[in-house]
């Protein structure tokens, strides 16, 4: 605990109970606790993440599901019909998913990403049955898919740019960048995401993406120039901000 206090982990104590709890000899610890102390993010160092009452596989470069994104899982889940079909865009480990389908009964769950890091590990959290794609966003989905999908979940990337290099050293230097780059104004894979979306929604789905609170203006505007309806929901208590398109018509 000392050790991890004196190199900057706030929360030191927590911590060093996971990785007591992880290692299997005093060797193994003292190598867990120097990797972390180096600063490779926790979950990096353990293997996995808590995510939505899941313990999620985390595989070295893989984007870290974050607490804050258990919000999106929810309002997803409060607007999924029942046997729902969806699909996890940019889905990283597969986290949101698979904590969806957890909380539905007979979801139809389809992800994919442009990572292959990402993909082997989100083949490992989806539950059996789940089928997992490489490529870029929608291109690498099944063609049958096309206005039959309730929920479209994106945890799309949204930290501008220029901003990237301000990120904790844990997201900037042991992340994919793809993960965390959005482009000029952090809008770029949303707009995206956006535009093709309404060809894959099924009439009333939704489509949920995270952004920050500055953003979600922009975003909004994005989703209606596409012919979603757009509506904004914010979490104070996990500072979570998600914006839901239906489609216009449907």
């Amino acid at each position: 605990m000392a050790r991890l206090r004196a190199a900057g982990c706030v929360f030191a104590e927590d911590e060093a109970r996971l990785l007591v709890s992880a290692a299997r000899t005093p060797d193994e610890l003292a190598a867990m606790v120097g990797r972390r102390a180096g600063g490779l993010p926790l979950e990096h160092v353990l293997g996995w993440a808590e995510f939505h009452g899941l313990r999620v596989a985390v595989d070295p470069g893989v984007f870290v599901p974050r607490r804050r994104t258990e919000f999106l899982v929810d309002r997803a889940a409060a607007l999924a019909p029942p046997r729902a079909v969806v699909v996890d865009l940019c889905c990283g480990s597969g986290a949101l998913g698979a904590a969806l389908a957890a909380a539905l009964d007979g979801a139809e769950l389809y992800a994919a990403d442009i990572d292959p890091a990402a993909v082997r590990c989100a083949r490992r959290n989806v539950p059996a049955g789940a089928r997992v794609y490489e490529g870029d966003l929608y291109a690498p989905l099944p063609a049958a898919l096309r206005g039959r999908v309730d929920i479209l979940l994106a945890n799309v990337p949204y930290v501008p740019t220029e901003e990237v290099g301000l990120l904790p050293p844990e997201a900037r230097i042991h992340e994919a960048r793809g993960a965390l780059d959005g482009g000029a104004d952090g809008l770029d894979v949303l707009r995206r995401v956006t535009a093709e979306a309404p060809g894959w929604l099924a009439p009333g789905g939704s489509l949920l993406v995270e952004t920050s609170e500055r953003q979600a203006a922009g975003a909004a505007a994005t989703f209606a120039a596409n012919g979603l309806v757009p509506r904004v929901c914010s979490s104070d208590e996990l500072y979570a901000t998600v914006v839901i398109g239906t489609p216009r018509h449907g």
